[in-house]
C-alpha cells in the first residue's frame, strides 16, 4: 500500500462523523485515525476508541516532546492533535488512514501528506440546519452551541479553496453516495 490518507473535516454538526462511519463500514482497508484531545469525553465516548483523552497539561507536554504530526488549540485550553504513533500503527497494517478532524487540522494534514492525501470538507446546508443538529445532539449547553455555530462560520470561510472536495450534507443518503464516489475514485487512483 502506498500510504494514502483520506481527510474528512467539517464544522461541528455538519454530519462528518456519520459520513466517516458509513465510509469505514464499506472499506475494510480503511482505518480511523484516533485523534488526541484535552476536552472531556462526551456521552459514551471511550478513551482509545473515539479519542485519546489527555489533560491540557499532559497535552502540552506531549507537544513539547514532539509526539504529534499536527495539533491545534481549537478553543482556549481545548487541544486536538494527531499522534505520530497513530499514523505508524495504521500504516504498519497496510491500511489507508481516515481522519475525522477539525478544519485547521485537515488543512495541516493535507499540507503534510500532499498528493497522498485526499481532503473532503463537509458542510451543513445552512447555519439554521447546523444549529438544529447541534441542539438535537443534546450534548452541549446553549452557550456552547452558539460558540460552535460562530466557529462554523469562521471554519467554512477558512476552508474555502483548501480542500480537494466540498460535500454539502443536505440529504444524508445523497451525502453517503457522494462520499462513496469520491473516496472510491481516490482509492482507485483515478
Amino acid at each position: 500500500m502506498n500510504r494514502k490518507v483520506i481527510i474528512f473535516s467539517a464544522p461541528s454538526g455538519a454530519g462528518k462523523s456519520t459520513i466517516v462511519n458509513h465510509i469505514l463500514g464499506l472499506h475494510p482497508e480503511l482505518e480511523f485515525s484516533i485523534s488526541a484531545t484535552s476536552r472531556a469525553p462526551r456521552g459514551n465516548e471511550q478513551d482509545g476508541k473515539e479519542y485519546y483523552f489527555f489533560s491540557a497539561d499532559e497535552f502540552r507536554q506531549m507537544i513539547a516532546d514532539g509526539k504529534f504530526i499536527e495539533h491545534e488549540e481549537v478553543y482556549p485550553g481545548s487541544f486536538y492533535g494527531t499522534l505520530k504513533s497513530e499514523i505508524e500503527r495504521i500504516w504498519d497494517k497496510g491500511h489507508v488512514i481516515v481522519f475525522d478532524i477539525d478544519v485547521k487540522g485537515g488543512v495541516n494534514i493535507k499540507r503534510i501528506f500532499g498528493d497522498k492525501a485526499f481532503s473532503i470538507f463537509i458542510q451543513a446546508p445552512s447555519v439554521d440546519v447546523l444549529r438544529a443538529r447541534l441542539e438535537g445532539r443534546g450534548t452541549d449547553s446553549p452557550e456552547a452551541i452558539e460558540k460552535r455555530v460562530a466557529k462554523a462560520s469562521e471554519e467554512t470561510e477558512y476552508a474555502r479553496g483548501k480542500f480537494d472536495y466540498v460535500l454539502v450534507n443536505d440529504n444524508l443518503d445523497k451525502a453517503f453516495k457522494e462520499a462513496e464516489a469520491v473516496v472510491d475514485r481516490f482509492l482507485s487512483g483515478k
